[in-house]
C-alpha cells in the first residue's frame, strides 16, 4: 500500500508499505482524507507534537476513513462504517489518568505521531479511539474531527456566559473553528483579528462574526471578557492579556516554539482577577466535535482552503508550496 513516511527530520519519502493486520481489540480503517495541521509541521521539523514521534512513522493524526477490517474483540464497528479516529490513546494507569486528567498521561500514543497515521492508505487504532460517523457528516468534513475536539476541550476549559463579549486573535484555522464555536456557544458577540483586509471581510461574511480587527492597522481595544489566543507567538499573546476586562478568562490556545516566552503585566492579572489558562489536546471531546458538525453549528467546508494529493505533503510542510490556508489530503477514493 502507499504510505508517506517521515524518515528523518525534514525528509518524507512516499513507500509501498504492507497493509497492517488489526490487532483482536484494533479496527483497519481505509484511510479517505487527512488534515495537515501544526503538529505535523512541528514534526516534519523534528519538534515534539503531542509526543516525539520517532522516524521511520507515517504522520496523519487527522482523519477519516471506512472500516476496512475489525479484530475478533471488536463488538461495535463493521466493515463499511464511516469513522473518524481520536488520535491519543491513553495508558488508564498513571496518576494523571486515574485522576480524570488524561491529557496529561505520562504514557501517551497518538495514530499519526508514535504510530503510523492516516497519511497511508489502510491504518489501524484502537476500537475505543474509532468513532462511527453519522449519515449527514462527509469523510472529508469529519478529517477535521481532531482540530475541532480540541477546541471543545478549550471551550470546556472556560466558564462561557451569554453576557460575555469574546474575542479570537488570529483567524487561522482554528481561529475560524473558535470562532464560529464561540457563536454557537452563545455568548454575546464575538470579534475576530487578522492582518489582512481582504481575508478579514471575507471572513466576517462566511462565519458571522460581529467586527474584525486588522492588527497591522489597528490597536485591539480592552474590552474582552474571554479571550482565545490562536496564533501562539508573543507579540499575539502579550495582546490577549491586555485585551481584557476585569474578571476575563484568557485561553492560550496557540502553539509556541518549546523555548518561548512571552511577558505580561503580572499586577494587571492581579487587578483584573484574570484566569489565564492552556489547553492540551482533546481528552473526551470527539463526540462534541462530531455533534458540531452535524449540527452545522461548524461548517468546515468554509474554512477548507485546499484537497491535496500525498504528493503535495511535503511541499506544504517545507514552505515551498504556494498554497495558503487549511490542507486536507486526499489519500483514496
Amino acid at each position: 500500500m502507499k504510505a508517506l513516511v517521515l524518515t528523518g527530520k525534514k525528509q518524507l519519502e512516499i513507500q509501498n508499505l504492507d497493509q497492517p493486520e488489526p490487532k483482536p481489540n484494533e479496527v483497519l480503517v481505509n484511510a479517505k482524507y487527512a488534515g495537515i495541521c501544526g503538529t505535523d509541521y512541528a514534526l516534519y521539523n523534528g519538534l515534539p507534537g503531542s509526543a516525539p514521534a520517532v522516524p521511520p512513522i507515517v504522520l496523519g493524526h487527522e482523519n477519516s476513513g471506512v472500516v476496512a477490517a475489525v479484530g475478533s474483540d471488536v463488538k461495535d464497528l463493521k466493515v463499511g462504517d464511516k469513522v473518524t479516529v481520536d488520535p491519543n490513546i491513553y495508558c488508564g494507569k498513571c496518576d494523571y489518568c486515574r485522576t480524570s486528567r488524561p491529557e496529561l498521561c505520562e504514557s501517551l500514543s497518538a495514530v499519526g505521531v508514535t504510530r503510523n497515521g492516516g497519511l497511508e492508505e489502510y491504518f489501524t487504532a484502537p476500537e475505543t479511539v474509532v468513532y462511527k460517523l453519522p449519515e449527514n457528516v462527509d469523510l472529508k468534513s469529519a478529517a477535521t474531527c481532531e482540530p475541532i475536539s480540541c477546541a471543545v476541550h478549550g471551550m470546556e476549559l472556560l466558564d462561557i456566559k451569554p453576557y460575555q463579549k469574546a474575542l479570537v486573535i488570529g483567524d487561522g484555522f482554528m481561529g475560524l473553528i473558535f470562532a464560529q464555536m464561540l457563536k454557537s456557544y452563545g455568548v454575546k458577540s464575538v470579534d475576530l483579528t487578522g492582518r489582512h483586509d481582504d481575508k478579514l471581510a471575507e471572513e466576517k461574511e462566511k462565519l458571522g462574526v460581529d467586527r474584525v480587527i486588522n492588527t497591522t492597522k489597528e490597536k485591539i481595544p480592552a474590552e474582552y471578557d474571554v479571550v482565545i489566543e490562536a496564533v501562539g507567538q508573543p507579540a499575539t499573546q502579550e495582546q490577549a492579556v491586555e485585551a481584557t476586562v476585569k474578571g476575563a478568562q484568557v485561553l492560550m490556545f496557540g502553539v509556541g516554539a518549546p523555548d518561548q516566552k512571552f511577558s505580561m503585566n503580572t499586577y494587571e492579572v492581579f487587578q483584573k482577577q484574570l484566569t489565564i489558562k492552556g489547553a492540551f489536546i482533546n481528552p473526551n471531546s470527539f463526540e462534541g466535535a462530531i455533534a458540531l458538525l452535524q449540527s452545522g453549528k461548524v461548517d468546515v467546508n468554509k474554512i477548507i482552503d485546499n484537497v491535496i494529493s500525498l504528493e503535495d505533503v511535503e511541499s506544504v510542510l517545507n514552505g515551498t508550496s504556494n498554497l495558503k490556508g487549511k490542507s486536507v489530503v486526499k489519500i483514496s477514493d
